[in-house]
């Protein structure tokens, strides 16, 4: 009985001081990732208007919005900081004024450069986690969310990614690793900026 009782304490007394942030579970990753900074930031695009490269004018991004008819650009002769030839004058046109009016702070509306917010990410799930002593790889899936009508002509809803995370085990517990630390480990940041369609 003495030695059940011994056994008892000794493991309350471990628990005790075992924080829930000790075991890297899939629940914690996954909160720990959701709540970094880097997960959180929105996704900016960045939208200029004047004269342009045409390799800005053919650029994905802004062959969208061509083909939604939120900007339109006349040829004309390059300024000479704006190399190689063709350039582009850009401007919205009004069915793009109405778009980006309400997305602009209003300081911006006088510039010619300027960014919106387009996309947040959302996390999936978590589908694997590999320790290896105090440090750990986890992956998981997350997708881009459209914040506004921009966001849902550049970012498709329906495309899920894949990235691998780094972990490190402190004395307070497990934490997602911001940035990279090693040529093995990838860093929050690097593993959103790496990241694979899903297959």
């Amino acid at each position: 009985m003495r030695n059940v009782r011994t056994a008892l304490l000794v493991s309350l007394m471990w628990l005790t001081a075992c924080s829930p942030r000790d075991f890297l579970t899939r629940r914690l990753a996954t909160d720990l990732i959701a709540g970094s900074d880097a997960f959180k930031t929105a996704q900016q695009f960045w939208l200029r208007i004047g004269i342009v490269s045409n390799k800005d004018y053919l650029s994905p991004e802004y062959l969208v919005l061509q083909r939604h008819g939120w900007i339109n650009g006349s040829n004309v002769n390059c300024p000479p900081e704006i190399s190689p030839p063709p350039c582009w004058d850009v401007a919205l046109t009004p069915n793009g004024v109405n778009v980006f009016r309400d997305l602009l702070p209003t300081q911006a509306v006088s510039s010619q450069y300027f960014s919106v917010p387009a996309a947040r990410r959302e996390l999936i799930a978590v589908t694997g986690i590999s320790k290896n002593d105090d440090l750990a790889e986890v992956d998981f899936h997350w997708k881009w969310v459209p914040m506004n009508a921009v966001g849902a002509a550049l970012y498709n809803e329906g495309l899920e990614y894949v990235s691998t995370v780094a972990f490190r085990h402190y004395d307070d517990g497990w934490r997602v690793v911001e940035t990279t630390p090693t040529k093995t480990y990838q860093g929050l940041d690097d593993a959103l900026k790496d990241a694979a369609p899903a297959p």
